[in-house]
């Protein structure tokens, strides 16, 4: 069961980045493309972006060298991603890493320039051209905290510099620590990130899945004064230019892409916080009280509520599922589906050094990438379900807009992808009136799809409002005072009902998330549009559809908000997020009269 090497994986079982080069000597031809690409562009404009038309005629020419920089960055980053161990993968990070700061650096003239123009010679190329035209508002949107042209040129050039500490953190999670095995009744398991997340974080042995968490945070214990200072290093880097750059706050600077403001997002975290938490720990009395466990703790949460029922599935079985749950999105996104898997988008192998967790990579011009550890539960399922709505996001919205166009607000992300799982589990409850299935099916979704997306990341997100409170008063952090502070929010959040002992305050340890900005928080926003969608979808059928399908085709040209509304949610008001925890609060109930009949169902 130990983690093998990759190079003993299965072939199909691995993603196929032939599409986007065929060969090594074919990414290197690429990368002197790109060198000679940034060349010509900066001799032929520097200094003479002068007006709306040589604006957008140096525009085309940008975005042609971005399309050719995207699938590079891509095949750079999944080698990676597919075995942090491998030295010629970082090797081959690093120097692409050198390459794309010393051409933002030789480009960096453009954007200065361009926010150099008058107002009204900007919105006369807007007006000229719907490609570039939220580009070019962006540009005008930042004007006021744009900084001296050479300064922007330094700032680029260190660009791989400022973004070293989410590299040491992957290599020192991926590559620098090896798990001991543990033991358990008398026999000794091995141990590593994928296995304990994948595996033992989920075993209903309470004994052994207990005596893994103990190991694994011991071993998180080893390594966390060097990855909080990698991560304080990573939020200075934030304070210092959201300072150069005049924003008020850390917040603003990082809230300022997600195009939302303050309110969305501390209202995500404070209602959730205030009135999710009752229904959760609801739920953990009844994980609690359906295993006979002694008392709760922190190892117990993720334990299935009936774990004889969880069927072992195969990454063949799954295509029933994903074909029949998602069909429903029509023709298009299905043949979409079938590609995934004819087409070998998906990484489906586990192997040493592999990245934790899942994710779906979607390279402009070129079809999506998955990666995911497949462990054969019908969580995995899920997983895939989610990452294939990201990948059915991109493959519209890529089709439809530009390159400057196709990618959303953060924000609004996690939307399509929770969606799929509300698909997945909708369609699992209306081909079954058993009692027990509908018990699994909806503890499926209340495990795994609502508290991995509204408790999981919702609680990173409440840690990382108190962290980046200190940031900006000023402070610096360390291991002691981040363990600090996930402690309060995990004791917050769960009460007396759950004891958080020893070692669940090394869970910021475990996530890549804050690296990326204030995303931890966005996974319930998108959750939240995707619940009260799927609704809308049970209820009306394809106009709703429709509706969806346009949204995701919309790429990045409506703000959060707007893509919300064109969705028929309204995200202005508080309604769609407690509408969505009171939904939470009757699958919790359902639940509670579910177990009674099971058990009543059992004695009979």
């Amino acid at each position: 069961m130990s983690a093998i090497p990759r190079s003993e994986v299965k072939l199909e079982e691995t993603w196929n980045l032939k599409d986007l080069f065929a060969s090594e000597s074919d990414y290197e031809a690429r990368l002197d493309e790109i060198r000679e690409a940034v060349r010509k562009f900066s001799e032929q404009y520097k200094g003479n972006v002068t007006d709306a038309a040589s604006a957008l005629s140096a525009l085309k020419d940008y975005a042609a060298i971005y399309e050719k920089i995207i699938p590079a960055g891509t095949y750079v980053n999944l080698l990676q991603s597919e075995d942090q161990t491998n030295s010629d993968h970082q090797m081959r990070g690093a120097a692409f890493g050198s390459l794309m700061a010393k051409s933002s650096a030789e480009m960096s003239f453009f954007e200065s320039e361009l926010s150099q123009l008058p107002e009204e010679e900007l919105k006369q190329a807007m007006e000229q051209s719907e490609d570039f035209r939220i580009y070019l508002r962006d540009i005008l949107r930042f004007k006021p905290h744009k900084l001296h042209p050479e300064v922007e040129k330094v700032l680029a050039a260190f660009s791989s510099v400022l973004d070293a500490p989410y590299e040491l953190y992957n290599v020192t999670k991926l590559v620098d620590m090896d798990f001991p095995d543990f033991e358990a009744g008398g026999e000794q398991f091995p141990n590593s990130y994928n296995l304990f997340e994948g595996t033992w974080e989920t075993d209903p042995d309470t004994e052994k899945r207990r005596a893994a968490y103990k190991a694994f945070y011991e071993k998180l214990a080893d390594y966390q004064h060097t990855t909080a200072k990698t991560y304080d290093t990573h939020l200075q880097t934030e304070k210092t230019t959201s300072d150069l750059r005049g924003f008020d706050t850390v917040f603003d600077y990082l809230l300022f892409n997600q195009e939302v403001d303050r309110e969305l997002y501390d209202r995500q975290i404070d209602l959730i916080m205030k009135e999710l938490a009752p229904h959760m720990r609801r739920y953990a009395k009844l994980l609690q009280n359906v295993h006979g466990i002694d008392r709760m703790t922190f190892a117990d949460l993720k334990v299935p509520l009936d774990p004889s029922y969880e069927p072992k599935i195969t990454i063949e079985e799954s295509k029933k599922y994903i074909f029949e749950a998602l069909s429903v999105m029509g023709d298009d996104y299905s043949e979409m589906l079938k590609r995934s898997y004819d087409e070998r988008w998906t990484d489906f192998a586990q192997n040493k050094g592999k990245s934790t967790g899942a994710f779906c990579s979607s390279p402009y011009g070129v079809h999506p990438y998955i990666l995911i550890s497949w462990s054969g539960s019908m969580e995995d399922v899920f997983v895939l379900a989610h990452e294939l709505g990201h990948a059915g996001h991109f493959y519209n919205s890529n089709r439809a807009q530009g390159v400057f166009n196709a990618r959303p607000s953060l924000y609004f992300i996690e939307a399509p992808s929770t969606m799929n799982e509300m698909l997945m589990a909708n369609h699992l409850l209306k081909n079954s009136d058993d009692p027990r299935f509908k018990r699994w099916v909806i503890a499926s979704i209340v495990a795994r799809t609502y508290y991995h997306n509204f408790v999981t990341h919702l609680l990173e997100a409440a840690y990382q409002r108190k962290v980046y409170e200190r940031i900006d008063a000023g402070q610096s952090v360390n291991a002691g005072v981040l363990n600090e502070l996930k402690r309060g929010v995990l004791e917050e959040f769960w009460g007396s009902d759950v004891t958080i002992e020893e070692g669940a305050e090394l869970t910021w340890m475990r996530q890549p998330h804050y690296y990326m900005g204030l995303y931890p928080y966005t996974y319930s926003a998108g959750l939240t549009i995707s619940t009260q969608v799927s609704k809308r979808i049970l209820d009306e059928g394809e106009p709703a559809v429709n509706e969806w399908l346009e949204v995701l085709r919309a790429g990045g040209t409506k703000s959060p908000v707007e893509l919300a509304k064109m969705a028929g949610v309204d995200i202005t008001t508080d309604a769609p997020l407690r509408d969505t925890i009171a939904y939470i609060g009757g699958l919790i109930d359902q639940l509670e009269q579910l177990t009674e009949e099971v058990a009543a169902n059992t004695k009979a």
